[in-house]
């Protein structure tokens, strides 16, 4: 069976509800699977009641083996406690990213990763199409920035990647297809030996389960493939809001007239979609192709926003979006 799933808490609701309203529509009765952040779920326990296409996955064994798995995992890191030591981060930083992992144990044979804040935007058989020949597919331009994918300072990353895996295979966990039993924590002591043996000096701890996925892809040379460098010039789009050339049309978004697969409002505070779904003006990129998706099965509640424009800072979404500048196609 395939599927696609998320990851969230009651934090990132309005999002997530305006992704299931997307699937809804360019996938419909394609099963979801939201991956619990954290315990604070009560609103999408409600939520997935009247979506029964939609699942809160409640194996807390699957969820424990993969927190005591990541747990091991950085405790191999020398220096990852130090830098989350220094920006107040308690425990492992942002643990409940690598809840995700639990995809490799959920309930699709196949699946398709999408972050809460993303927003499906065309039909998604490319892609499980694509996993009848890769084992791990992509679509996006990480590989511009690997100072979010691995350590580059550390040494490691040139000793154990070529620059043109580098280029081919580094990817934004955001959003990515695979399948289940890829990865198993039972069936990875190897992985261990290598961390161990001071190769988890590459990764890198500030986008943690980030990180991790593309060490384990590139390091277990595991087959993929990245959309993004194999579909044809003409068919690929960018998918990222730091993108200002983007055109909308009945709420779709065109990259130079050609549909996007997938919307990421990537480095976007959960707030300031909160804020604007409570009804203030707030200033966002592709403000309205969101709220469309938000408020889909429900227009008559969606906030008029009156008022003045509010720019917010200092979380301000320019803020978040200049350093991923380079990340454009």
């Amino acid at each position: 069976m395939d599927g696609i799933c998320t990851l969230g808490n009651d934090r990132v609701y309005d999002q997530i509800v305006a992704l299931i309203n997307s699937i809804e529509v360019f996938a419909p009765g394609m099963p979801v699977c939201i991956y619990p952040y954290d315990e604070r779920v009560e609103q999408l326990r409600e939520l997935v009641q009247d979506r029964p296409q939609v699942t809160l996955y409640d194996d807390s064994a699957s969820i424990q083996r993969w927190d005591a798995w990541v747990e091991q995992i950085w405790a191999t890191h020398p220096t990852a406690r130090q830098q989350w030591d220094a920006i107040g981060s308690e425990g492992i930083h942002r643990m409940g990213t690598h809840r995700r992992f639990c995809a490799f144990d959920g309930p699709f044979d196949r699946f398709m990763y999408m972050d809460a804040d993303t927003l499906l935007l065309g039909d998604p058989s490319p892609v499980f199409n694509a996993l009848n020949e890769y084992d791990w597919v992509t679509y996006d331009f990480q590989h511009k920035d690997l100072s979010h994918v691995y350590d580059v300072n550390s040494g490691w990353m040139e000793k154990l990647f070529p620059a043109e895996q580098l280029q081919r295979q580094a990817f934004c966990s955001g959003f990515y297809a695979s399948h289940r039993g890829l990865f198993d924590p039972d069936q990875g002591q190897e992985v261990f030996t290598w961390l161990i043996s001071g190769e988890a000096a590459v990764l890198y701890p500030m986008a943690p389960d980030q990180t991790i996925l593309n060490y384990l892809v590139m390091r277990c040379g595991v087959n993929s493939c990245n959309l993004a460098l194999t579909l044809p010039a003409d068919q690929r789009t960018g998918n990222s809001v730091t993108s200002s050339h983007f055109t909308v049309e009945n709420h779709r978004v065109y990259d130079k007239g050609v549909p996007l697969l997938y919307l990421h409002y990537i480095g976007l505070s959960s707030k300031l979609f909160a804020r604007l779904c409570n009804g203030e003006n707030v200033d966002l990129p592709y403000r309205d192709v969101f709220l469309h998706y938000r408020y889909l099965q429900a227009p008559e509640t969606r906030p008029a926003l009156l008022g003045k424009l509010v720019t917010a800072k200092p979380q301000g979404w320019r803020r978040y979006l200049k350093p991923l500048a380079q990340l454009l196609p």
